[in-house]
């Protein structure tokens, strides 16, 4: 696959997320070695949702990520692009109000989520820069946005390991347990291609964000990034 081969337009996205729904979660989980669990307890806790809170979680898929932040009595919006990934997700959770959206031109007001997080999703919207600002937008004056990515690994020899794991081990183990293998190959460049995460971070104060910081989780596999709304 090319670098132009990622240039995919936003309905051929969506179309990707559509065929691998029913198996999304499994195929992550497999695809991850289990680290995909890990990573969301932690996403949940640096969201630090409770009662009452108003909770944005976008790119949700099928809205396994939504549930620990409706467990704490928070109102969680899952929203995402993918209609597949959208039905999928109401036959699984019914009471949760699963939304489509574009990250680029949400259908919210401004000002409206103490929180708004996405995992796994910003690096397959077409213009990154307009969604950290429509994030911005949603969000309330002191509320915080919470970015779970993949990014780049620190240490040396595990980049080399893990760059050799996403062009050569994940495309035959997506083949086998996936119904579309040929997006975790569109998926695995778009891995590789993404901004470290000094440049994520970077992009995030253009964007408007304040008190923007990342931690690394499995060397640097994944990174969570956080950023502040200034308060009105």
């Amino acid at each position: 696959m090319t670098r132009a081969s990622l240039n995919k337009q936003p309905h051929e996205v969506a179309s990707m997320f559509d065929d691998v729904a029913a198996n999304y979660d499994l195929t992550n989980d497999v695809l991850s070695l289990g680290q995909d669990r890990l990573w969301r307890r932690e996403v949940a806790k640096a969201v630090n949702a409770r009662p009452a809170q108003k909770v944005l979680d976008l790119a949700a898929g099928t809205a396994t990520s939504s549930l620990p932040f409706a467990a704490t009595g928070a109102y969680v919006v899952p929203c995402d692009f993918s209609l597949g990934m959208l039905r999928e997700g109401k036959k699984r959770h019914p009471h949760l109000p699963l939304t489509a959206g574009d990250a680029t031109k949400l259908p919210f007001r401004d000002s409206v989520f103490d929180t708004v997080t996405i995992s796994f999703g910003l690096r397959n919207v077409q213009d990154t820069d307009a969604a950290l600002r429509e994030l911005y937008r949603v969000t309330k004056p002191g509320g915080q946005v919470v970015i779970c990515e993949f990014s780049h690994p620190t240490w040396a020899p595990l980049r080399t390991v893990y760059t050799e794991y996403l062009m050569r081990a994940l495309p035959p183990v997506a083949r086998a347990v996936s119904s579309n293998p040929d997006a975790y190959v569109y998926l695995a460049e778009s891995i590789r291609e993404w901004p470290d995460q000094p440049a994520l971070a970077s992009r995030l104060k253009q964007a408007g964000w304040t008190k923007v910081a990342w931690r690394n989780l499995t060397g640097g596999i994944v990174a969570l990034h956080r950023g502040t709304k200034p308060a009105a």
